[in-house]
């Protein structure tokens, strides 16, 4: 039986707005894993913390923040700004990178509900400094101005029945230019409240992080090395 990694976790506070998260990682991580959940509390989601646990399983540090405050939960209307939540999201990977164990990290992006197209709005606006995104029932067709524009490779996984997302996540899926893949559990509902279908999220997610991210640490190795 294999044993349970050890994983650290400690609160922060990303700036100006002191936005609440919550940083876990494994020993040597191989990767950062960062969460964006469209309505805003990314860090008390119990679906998104069973999936950051998994991933911390696989190796991944992962940082679940709230991308709006309180007073901004409260209007529905700032869950589906996407400029504003990409915003924020791209705030935090500046943050991010001026901490330098940090800053080495791979990084993916894990979005859910119009949290997913925050990060792949993110991912378009940061180019190479993000190396894979996962989304999770995500609604991607709301960033789909800059879907060309995305160069990580990106995993779209949705439940088998939530039609009409499912129908958003294919058109969204053939505006991708970059590598992509859609994965379908079967069976699953919007929130992936079935048995084993937040299990199957969390093994998707995890391979393609896995692959992708260990592709992007072995080119900037290369680069580095070429230096």
């Amino acid at each position: 039986m294999s044993r349970a990694r050890e994983v650290s976790e400690r609160d922060i506070r990303v700036p100006p707005l002191n936005l609440q998260g919550v940083l876990a990682a494994p020993v040597a991580p191989s990767g950062l894993i960062v969460f964006a959940h469209g309505s805003g509390s990314s860090r008390s989601s119990p679906r998104n913390l069973e999936v950051a646990r998994a991933l911390n399983e696989a190796g991944f540090a992962t940082l679940l923040f709230d991308l709006l405050t309180r007073e901004e939960e409260r209007d529905r209307r700032n869950v589906f700004d996407i400029d504003l939540l990409a915003g924020r999201l791209s705030a935090t990977i500046s943050w991010i990178d001026q901490d330098p164990a940090l800053s080495k990290l791979p990084l993916g992006l894990f979005g859910a509900s119009t949290g997913a197209a925050a990060a792949l709005k993110a991912a378009a606006w940061l180019g190479a400094r993000v190396g894979a995104v996962v989304s999770r029932g995500g609604r991607p067709d709301l960033a789909s101005q800059v879907l060309p524009a995305v160069r990580a490779p990106t995993l779209l996984v949705v439940g088998g029945d939530d039609h009409e997302v499912l129908k958003l996540n294919e058109m969204a899926l053939a505006k991708l230019g970059t590598k992509k893949a859609l994965r379908v559990v079967p069976g699953a509902t919007h929130l992936f409240g079935e048995p084993g279908a937040l299990e199957a999220v969390s093994q998707y997610a995890a391979e393609w992080f896995g692959d992708c991210l260990r592709a992007e640490s072995g080119r900037a190795t290369a680069r580095d090395a070429q230096r």
